[in-house]
């Protein structure tokens, strides 16, 4: 009796140091300085977009510093980053899960086209033509999201097909006419209300520019302090363990398409604001800008890493550069060559990042230290099943 008693204390002590030699061998071969680099900027993942910007202020300060730190210059560049800005937040979402939309440039032009054919052609109050340009963005979403999960097609595939179908459905809607701004003016004011400016210390800030952030706080608090915004993060980083968790993942990834869809239509009246009339072309190609300021802001194209924060400092990254190129008197295509390596840059760097997920998941490792710990534990055990005495039966 005494034996055994003595014996329950001693094994659970040669237990902890078995647990203790297992943890310490297994963070001593993953405490390098180059992981744990990694490890920091996958914890922190709107550290090097942040560098980034920093870096993007002090080339255009040094290229032409009497013209780069003006108020005029940075309200251009909020003017310029904002509508693309509104369309990424969108596309957050949905690249969170792992997926993409091709579609939201035109779904955001469709959307304000809707808008102002309802309320300047049809005359029907902006209580009817406003809501039903944002459901036009909201029915684009579904679209999306239901081919993604109904028919498990791959999200590049179906919203690259979804955008020229829902560019042609906008070209034959508008007939290719642009709505003019005096128009608008006579017939729906509050369409062009994104447009109204504000000077703050010199610098003219578009209503539109509000709109923006505080979607951005919406996202945000949505990503980070709800249930909802843990699912996407989940169904991003492990779709099956996602779904066994008790995720509905079909669900999670059909809503983030929607809500894509909805962005994009608030981002069209914003767009409208900012160039007082309504064009069937402008921002088709806005797609590409928002799938530019996610990137560079750090969040994963595999999906399961980002912030919004990142996101808005990607869209001020691409502003900030475009106009230090341009105060620099260099041609425009060289702002396409800076942007385009940044792009490069960013998603080796995700790769890069994305190694120490891999090897915490990686089945090896997990093996190993567990066989570190059997085998403290043996060693452990062993002195005290050779000093238990034996009875004999005889």
């Amino acid at each position: 009796m005494s034996e055994a008693t003595q014996g329950r204390p001693a094994a659970q002590e040669f237990e902890r140091a078995g647990a203790a030699t297992a943890q310490a061998s297994f963070e001593n071969q993953a405490l390098s300085s180059i992981q744990r680099v990694q490890r920091f900027l996958h914890s922190y993942p709107t550290i090097v977009p942040f560098v980034v910007l920093m870096l993007g202020v002090l080339l255009g300060a040094a290229v032409n510093f009497s013209h780069f730190v003006t108020a005029t210059n940075f309200s251009t560049v909020l003017t310029q980053v904002t509508i693309v800005g509104i369309l990424a937040i969108g596309q957050t979402f949905v690249i969170l899960t792992a997926g993409i939309d091709l579609s939201v440039g035109v779904t955001m032009v469709i959307s304000s086209v809707v808008m102002g054919r309802l309320a300047v052609v049809d005359g029907l109050p902006i209580i009817v033509a406003f809501p039903a340009g944002l459901l036009t963005g909201v029915a684009c979403g579904f679209l999306n999201g239901s081919l993604v999960t109904r028919l498990k097609m791959p999200p590049f595939i179906v919203t690259l097909g979804t955008w020229s179908i829902i560019g042609a459905l906008n070209t034959f809607y508008s007939q290719s006419e642009t709505i003019r701004s005096h128009d608008l003016e006579a017939y729906a004011p509050f369409l062009q209300m994104m447009g109204v400016t504000f000077n703050v210390d010199g610098a003219r800030i578009m209503l539109g520019t509000f709109l923006l952030i505080a979607l951005a706080i919406v996202a945000w608090y949505v990503l980070n302090r709800t249930g909802y915004g843990r699912h996407i993060y989940a169904t991003g980083d492990d779709p099956e363990a996602a779904r066994l968790a008790g995720i509905n993942t079909e669900h999670i990834l059909l809503s983030v398409y929607v809500l894509a869809g909805l962005i994009a239509a608030m981002a069209g009246w914003a767009i409208i604001g900012r160039v007082g009339a309504i064009s069937p072309t402008a921002g088709e190609n806005a797609n590409l800008d928002s799938i530019t300021a996610v990137v560079i802001g750090g969040t994963s194209l595999f999906g399961g890493r980002g912030s919004i924060v990142g996101t808005l400092i990607g869209a001020l990254i691409v502003g900030v550069f475009r106009s230090a190129v341009s105060l620099a008197g260099l041609d425009v295509l060289w702002q396409e060559f800076a942007i385009g390596v940044l792009i490069i840059i960013a998603v080796a760097l995700d790769q890069w990042i994305r190694r120490v997920s891999a090897r915490a998941r990686s089945p090896f490792c997990r093996r190993a230290a567990w066989s570190s710990a059997t085998a403290a534990l043996r060693r452990s055990i062993t002195p005290i099943s050779t000093s238990i005495p034996t009875r004999s039966l005889g």
